[in-house]
């Protein structure tokens, strides 16, 4: 991997961690339509840069972040990553394998751009718009909707946001929860990939080109997104879902037709 396809990736990575349209899908796409090779280091590489974004998080919400008053919210979290941290553990090798899956992206996006065409209609409203207000068993639900994202080109923050809905938490709340929520999780998974990495390849962790790479790249991720979140949290308290899910279901339809012209693999 070059230093312009890691800016590359790190750019998709900010711009489309906050949107329902699958961070890891788009660059595991991308990674096919630049050639890069699929191997240890690039499996970290796209963990360990949505690390990166998912900090702007924290700078954007730091008043909420760092209010050791509001010990609530920590325990919803803590509560909340309970699902991803086991079902992870559990199948983490598994998920490295779908990681390779182009085709998987594609059928994920379509599937998921399906089901987005209609979820404005189905959840028209909710009750719950303070953070307060969402219960510890609201929290521990939205982090099994989560988990779904474990599947490449399903969307962390698109499944996490539609399970804030269905427990009744309006949009723009289901958003922001779901930020917060992303902070424990991609560190944790983070986390977890470093050691595995530590333990199985540990000559990637020296190599300071690779790291410098991954130093980049949770740079750039970290400032576009910034950018990303403002916008997402307006356009969809305005527009919804809809024009996410067309743009899944095409995105999708494309990867195939490429896939079958094997322009990707």
């Amino acid at each position: 991997m070059s230093i312009l396809q890691s800016i590359i990736l790190a750019i998709i990575e900010g711009l489309t961690e906050f949107l329902p349209v699958s961070s890891t899908g788009h660059m595991i796409i991308t990674s096919s339509l630049m050639g890069i090779e699929k191997n240890e280091f690039t499996k970290l590489f796209e963990v360990a840069i949505q690390l990166g974004a998912i900090l702007s998080v924290v700078v954007l919400y730091h008043k909420k972040f760092f209010d050791i008053k509001r010990v609530t919210f920590y325990i919803k979290l803590l509560i909340a990553v309970i699902p991803a941290l086991l079902l992870g553990k559990l199948f983490s090798d598994k998920i490295d394998a779908l990681l390779e899956s182009p085709t998987t992206v594609a059928v994920s996006l379509i599937f998921g751009g399906i089901v987005l065409l209609f979820i404005d209609n189905y959840f028209t409203s909710g009750a719950i718009s303070d953070e307060k207000d969402i219960s510890y068993q609201n929290a521990f639900i939205i982090g099994f909707w989560q988990c779904i994202a474990m599947i490449p080109g399903v969307s962390r923050s698109g499944a996490s946001i539609i399970g804030g809905m269905q427990q009744q938490l309006n949009r723009k709340l289901a958003a922001e929860f779901s930020f917060f929520l992303a902070v424990p999780t991609m560190a944790a998974a983070t986390g977890y990939k470093l050691l595995k990495v530590y333990k199985g390849h540990p000559e990637i962790l020296r190599d300071k080109h690779q790291l410098l790479l991954l130093g980049i790249g949770n740079i750039i991720a970290f400032i576009v997104a910034l950018l990303a979140i403002r916008f997402f949290i307006g356009f969809l308290q305005k527009y919804g879902f809809r024009l996410f899910g067309w743009y899944r279901i095409a995105v999708g339809i494309i990867v195939l037709i490429l896939l079958q012209l094997h322009i990707i693999s």
